[in-house]
């Protein structure tokens, strides 16, 4: 099992209060959360520059899709988790190897795929 504690996340959600629920879920489970951000050019822009080990990211945010943050994670070979309420039905097929945690969530299913997504990457999100 990997130990969460001190890793970096970048929060990428345009709900307010459910962005809060989740840094509190993350701060429980020992992450330090280095950037929350609500829209999609502030998640790009995050996503190109700052520090962090993994994002977790709401996919729709008030309306624009956040698929081109995933493509920025994903060159930096940065793991990311899908948060919606839509399920993986909203998922584009080339991000079929991420984790999709379906919203509401508990802070037993977040710490499950945080668990399931670092023991895929194992060191390397995309190889």
């Amino acid at each position: 099992m990997a130990d969460l504690t001190g890793l970096r996340v970048l929060v990428v959600e345009d709900e307010g209060a459910v962005a809060l629920l989740i840094e509190s879920m993350l701060e429980e489970l020992g992450c330090h959360v280095t950037a929350s951000v609500a829209t999609l050019a502030k998640a790009q822009s995050a996503a190109r520059s700052d520090a962090f080990d993994f994002a977790l990211l709401d996919i729709n945010l008030n309306g624009e899709l956040v698929f081109p943050v995933a493509e920025i994670l994903k060159g930096r070979q940065l793991p990311f988790i899908f948060s919606t309420g839509y399920g993986r039905v909203g998922v584009p097929e080339s991000f079929k190897e991420c984790e999709v945690l379906n919203k509401p969530y508990t802070i037993e299913e977040l710490s499950t795929k945080l668990q399931s997504m670092f023991s895929k990457s194992d060191g390397a999100a995309f190889d």
